[in-house]
């Protein structure tokens, strides 16, 4: 019997708006036949939480699935492989919120209580009927709501919405604890759950010095079998999706900063400012010095930021 091909996987990278809580996708754009014309999964950087307000289809975690339909909502941890189809329109609304953030603003000056709340919070993806938890999809909906409508104080409405959203997944996760485990439960054998330690590591130590040996060791793997294996599944070098991660988080430092190019370059893992250059012109087709210019030209570059495209690089 040949080898198991390995499935593609996409990383959408999204931003959150700066002075606001989440990225909320919502309107009429969201009304579309999901997964039509596209065979893969895909994660985030971000705790995406998903309503479908009419439709039906399947949810695709990892390698299980699930059915869905109307007024049944998802919570997927940043780095979790999914998907969505469907055969006719559906019409899905999207938030999207930093973990770590969130965490920090539940537990202001309490260290071990955010890495618990991360690492809850992080445990698993649901799918889940508004019936069996309606104060959690009446909670997602009112966030919903004031993003759309954005009246007095919806900013300081919404971080306070989002954290009780988080307290209540924490406490749904909690009480799965002594159930048995549901459908949609990882798989230790799932093909990208063999890398995501690396994909983690990348995400905590992207500014310090990292080998393709420290992120195959990470995975215990021969650094051979974890680069094959990487590329296999994200279609990117290791490497590659290490510097992408970097100049993500150096357009996030420009836009909150005046810091100098060479600060930035400093701060977001590369050795010098020709070899940041050289990355954010590959990644972005601009220079960061004209980024920082035009950085509204250029702030969708990196969203739904698909792997595919780099294939070959």
């Amino acid at each position: 019997m040949g080898r198991k091909k390995k499935q593609t996987i996409e990383f959408r990278f999204y931003e959150i708006p700066q002075g606001q809580s989440c990225l909320a996708l919502l309107g009429e754009k969201w009304i579309r036949v999901y997964g039509e014309a596209i065979n893969t999964l895909h994660f985030h950087n971000l705790f995406e939480v998903g309503y479908c307000r009419y439709g039906k289809g399947i949810v695709v975690f990892d390698e299980k699935t699930s059915d869905y339909e109307t007024d049944m909502f998802t919570t997927i941890p940043p780095n979790y492989p999914h998907t969505t189809n469907s055969k006719e329109e559906n019409f899905w609304e999207y938030l999207f919120f930093d973990v770590e953030l969130v965490a920090e603003q539940m537990y202001p000056d309490n260290v071990p209580k955010q890495r618990e709340a991360i690492t809850i919070l992080n445990k698993r993806a649901d799918l889940i009927h508004a019936d069996e938890n309606p104060q959690m999809a009446e909670i997602i909906k009112r966030i919903m709501e004031e993003m759309r409508d954005k009246k007095p104080y919806y900013k300081e409405t919404t971080q306070n919405l989002i954290k009780t959203l988080a307290f209540l997944i924490m406490r749904m996760h909690k009480s799965m604890d002594a159930e048995a485990p549901t459908l949609i439960e990882r798989e230790s054998g799932a093909d990208i759950m063999s890398i995501k330690p690396a994909i983690e590591y990348i995400e905590e130590n992207y500014a310090d010095e990292i080998r393709a040996l420290d992120l195959a060791n990470v995975c215990n793997m021969s650094e051979t079998h974890f680069r094959r294996s990487f590329v296999d599944i994200i279609n990117m070098a290791p490497m590659d999706y290490l510097n992408l991660v970097r100049i993500q988080k150096a357009c996030d430092t420009m836009r909150k900063t005046e810091h100098p190019m060479e600060i930035v370059a400093v701060e977001c893992g590369f050795g010098n400012v020709s070899t940041f250059n050289r990355n954010f012109k590959k990644f972005l087709g601009t220079s960061p010095y004209q980024w920082k210019k035009n950085k509204e030209n250029y702030v969708g570059k990196l969203l739904d930021y698909n792997i595919h495209a780099l294939k070959g690089w």
